[in-house]
């Protein structure tokens, strides 16, 4: 009998006997796979960038690229069984792409020959926006559980299947049983989840239904023929099997090869051992290059300020002292000229948020200690996320104004904004920010800027590096986790010839 059915099939089936106390550490067995996972989806996304563009020319979805990325999806799905996003078995998850027949949980897609290329600018990210208000209420951000006591606020943001889930965990612990309603209900939402991820993936063209298909096996999935009367259901005829998107068996047979006893999948060598373990530690450190040369650019781009100065943010400074004074700054390049070709001039600028004149200069920090003693003033310590810690030394007021005395290299004093700028030079030096007239309570608002001419060429250095080691570290893994193809008997020999008669 033909029924209303979707090309993305989604089972899982509930293991008889769940440990109670298993599910409490599954989150660090299953550590291993996130870190596959975290570079097989950063390929995903690479590699449907490549097939959006094959669909929007050509109207087809690369095979290869096609079968890798369902291939992630199953991954992934075989992972979430495992662990908090079902529970459903105990059995650990296999490090392949392509389907085990003896892992209780399965995802296939069938392959499309044509889709939409009209469609595809628009499905992953328009059309596909209701789906995901479904899918964040699922599985995160999309449910939210908060109550007030004492001043503490307590909110779940896990999803619905995250809650479920507990509670199923919670229900084992104590009675050996995870319920089985509670499971066909998960099970439908993360069917209706992976259904939405294969069409944000491109890999379909049919709208996800707004369909909560609950229970392990999937009943959207297509029913080719009805069983003869007296045979077996449908689900345990081979020709009714879904259709698999890994390699075919031998005619007749839509999935792959049945597996032989004690079989559990393909096994990895120990040379995609190493390339496994080296493509994730390489791409890891790619991610950390991309981080880096990522905020290196924003410094280039978004806080250099009209006068050339890569520019922090303003931060108010105050003490009730005579002087605000910096840590004291060590520069020691071996050569006069190399940090100014690296780092280029310095810029100090601060104002009083009173209004009074403001002073600032910058001193070797021999000559401040000599001027500072016996006053009392704050070391400006860190600036800690606008909130700056201070070191306070008690005193009295400074002999003299700082504008009356010759210890500074570079200075300005006077009404509104003061700027002094210097370019970095070798030795010891300390920065001051007092009132021109040496009096209290000083309070001004300040910020620092370099040129730093070196810093366009770091961010570009740093992001090509990155980016070519993210490759390289993708390529490993997809290398180390890929299996070739074996070939059938029919390949290695040819049947034997027919009898003479």
């Amino acid at each position: 009998m033909s029924t209303t059915t979707y090309p993305v099939r989604v089972d899982g089936a509930l293991d008889d006997r769940l440990n109670r106390w298993l599910w409490l550490v599954k989150w660090v067995l299953v550590i291993p796979h996130l870190f596959v996972l975290a570079v097989l989806w950063i390929a995903f996304a690479l590699l449907s960038f490549v097939a959006f563009f094959a669909i929007l020319f050509t109207g087809r979805y690369p095979r290869g690229i096609f079968e890798f990325n369902v291939g992630v999806l199953r991954w992934s799905w075989r992972v979430q069984f495992y662990a908090y996003g079902a529970l459903g078995t105990d059995k650990y998850p296999p490090f392949t792409l392509e389907d085990v027949p003896d892992y209780p949980a399965h995802l296939e897609v069938k392959y499309p020959e044509h889709l939409s290329r009209g469609l595809v600018l628009v499905k992953w990210w328009l059309l596909a926006i209701p789906q995901y208000i479904v899918v964040a209420f699922f599985v995160g951000s999309g449910t939210w559980f908060a109550t007030q006591a004492d001043d503490r606020v307590w909110a779940w943001s896990g999803g619905l299947v995250g809650l479920l889930v507990l509670v199923a965990a919670i229900v084992l612990l104590f009675t050996g049983q995870y319920p089985r309603s509670v499971f066909d209900l998960v099970l439908g939402m993360n069917r209706w989840v992976l259904r939405v991820a294969a069409y944000a993936g491109l890999m379909v063209d049919q709208y996800p239904p707004f369909r909560l298909d609950m229970g392990g096996d999937d009943p959207g999935t297509t029913r080719l023929h009805e069983p003869p009367p007296g045979g077996p259901p449908l689900a345990d005829r081979p020709q009714d099997r879904p259709i698999q998107s890994g390699p075919s068996g031998p005619p007749g047979q839509s999935g792959p090869p049945p597996a032989q006893p004690g079989q559990s999948g393909p096994r990895m060598t120990a040379g995609r051992v190493v390339a496994l373990v080296l493509g994730i530690v390489v791409t890891l450190a790619s991610v950390v290059g991309l981080t880096v040369g990522g905020t290196l650019a924003w410094l280039d781009e978004g806080r250099r300020d009209s006068a050339g100065f890569v520019t922090s943010g303003r931060v108010t400074l105050s003490t009730s002292g005579y002087a605000l004074v910096s840590e004291n700054m060590t520069i020691d390049a071996g050569a006069t000229n190399v940090p100014r070709d690296w780092f280029g001039d310095v810029r100090v600028r601060a104002a009083s948020t009173e209004g009074i004149p403001v002073f600032v200069g910058l001193a070797r920090s021999a000559d401040v200690r000599s001027y500072l003693s016996g006053v009392g003033y704050a070391t400006v310590r860190s600036l800690g996320m606008n909130r700056p810690a201070y070191d306070d030394h008690a005193g009295g007021p400074p002999p003299v104004a700082p504008t009356e005395i010759d210890i500074w290299r570079v200075q300005a004093s006077g009404p509104g904004e003061q700027s002094i700028t210097w370019p970095i030079d070798n030795g010891e030096w300390t920065l001051v920010v007092m009132a021109a007239d040496g009096s209290g309570n000083v309070t001004v608002r300040a910020d620092v800027g370099a040129t730093a001419p070196a810093l366009e060429w770091a961010w570009i250095v740093v992001l090509v590096s990155a980016g070519l080691t993210l490759l390289l570290g993708v390529a490993l893994v997809v290398l180390a986790v890929v299996r070739r193809p074996q070939p059938g008997p029919s390949a290695l020999q040819a049947p034997p010839p027919p009898p003479m008669q």
